[in-house]
C-alpha cells in the first residue's frame, strides 16, 4: 500500500519533485512500477513542505486521488521548498478518517509518513497502544495502523531519541508485536531525512549538485538512484547518505553502516 517520497536540499517546485517526473508520485497514484501490495492509490495523498524562516511545516492532504485534485495541479507549480514529504495512498482498511487518514502526519517540525501495513491491525498494537500517555492517544488524527505507528514513533522523539534511532525503534517494536507487519518509514525535519525499508521497496537518489531525494521507487530512469536493502535504516544529512542494517526483534545489530558523501 502507498508510496511516498521524501527531499532535502536547494528549494524545488512541488512540482518538480511529485508531478514533473515521469514516474513521479502523481502517476505511481495509478501507475507505480514497483509496487508490490496493490496497484492504486487512490485512497487519498498528501505533501508536506517548509517555508523559511518558519520551523513547521505547512501540509495540503486530500481523501480523493491526486490526479482528481486541480488545486493540488496549481499549488504545486508554484510552491518551492528546500524539503518535502510527499504521499499517495491506497487504504488498508477502508475508514471514516477522509484526508486525516492521508499522510504526511505531522506534530512540531516533523513529517511523517508509513508505506505498508501492520498485521493484524488493530488488536496486534493494542499493547503498545496501551503504553502511551492518554492524551497522545486521544490526540491520533485518524484511527489506522499509520496514525499509531506515527504515534509511537513521535513518543520516541519527544523522548529524546534522534531520528535514525526513534525509526529503528518503533520498527523493533512493531515488528516483535506483528511480525509480518510492512514497515517502511519516513520522516523529516525539514534538515534531514530518515527512512525504514522494512517489506517494501525503498531508492534514494544523491544529486551531485546537492540535494537527496528518497522514494519508494524512482520517479525516472535516472542510473544514479540506488535501491536500499530490505531492513535497512537510512539517514540523510546535507553532506552523507547513511546505510544502517536494522536488527531483527530480539537480535542485536549485525554490522556496521555504510556511508557515501556527496561530492
Amino acid at each position: 500500500m502507498c508510496r511516498h517520497l521524501a527531499y532535502v536540499g536547494p528549494p524545488q517546485s512541488l512540482g518538480r519533485l511529485v508531478v514533473e517526473p515521469p514516474h513521479g508520485l502523481y502517476r505511481q497514484s495509478w501507475a507505480p512500477r514497483r509496487q508490490r501490495y496493490g496497484t492504486v492509490n487512490a485512497d487519498g495523498f498528501g505533501v508536506g513542505w517548509y517555508a523559511d524562516p518558519d520551523p513547521v511545516p505547512a501540509r495540503y492532504r486530500r481523501a480523493g486521488p491526486i490526479w482528481a485534485d486541480r488545486s493540488f495541479a496549481d499549488l504545486a507549480r508554484v510552491v518551492r521548498s528546500r524539503a518535502v514529504l510527499a504521499a499517495v495512498r491506497d487504504a488498508t482498511l477502508a475508514g471514516a478518517d477522509a484526508e486525516a487518514a492521508a499522510a504526511p502526519f505531522a506534530a512540531e517540525t516533523w513529517l511523517f509518513s508509513h508505506n505498508g501495513a501492520v498485521a493484524g491491525w488493530p488488536g496486534s498494537l493494542a499493547p503498545a497502544a496501551r503504553l502511551l500517555p492518554p492524551e497522545e492517544l486521544l490526540s491520533l488524527e485518524a484511527r489506522n495502523d499509520s496514525a499509531l505507528v506515527w504515534a509511537l514513533a513521535l513518543h520516541r522523539l519527544r523522548g529524546g531519541d534522534e531520528p535514525g534511532r526513534a525509526l529503528a525503534g518503533t520498527v523493533a517494536q512493531v515488528a516483535g508485536a506483528a511480525p509480518a507487519s510492512r514497515l517502511n518509514l519516513l520522516l523529516t525535519d525539514g534538515t534531514t531525512i530518515a527512512a525504514t525499508a522494512w517489506g517494501d521497496t525503498l531508492w534514494y537518489l544523491a544529486r551531485p549538485g546537492g540535494g537527496t531525494v528518497v522514494a519508494s521507487e524512482p520517479y525516472d530512469d535516472d542510473p544514479r538512484w540506488r535501491e536500499v536493502p530490505d531492513r535497512t535504516l537510512l539517514t540523510v544529512s546535507r553532506t552523507d547518505v547513511l546505510l544502517t542494517p536494522l536488527e531483527e526483534p530480539g537480535d542485536p545489530l549485525a554490522c556496521a553502516p555504510a556511508k557515501e558523501s556527496r561530492t
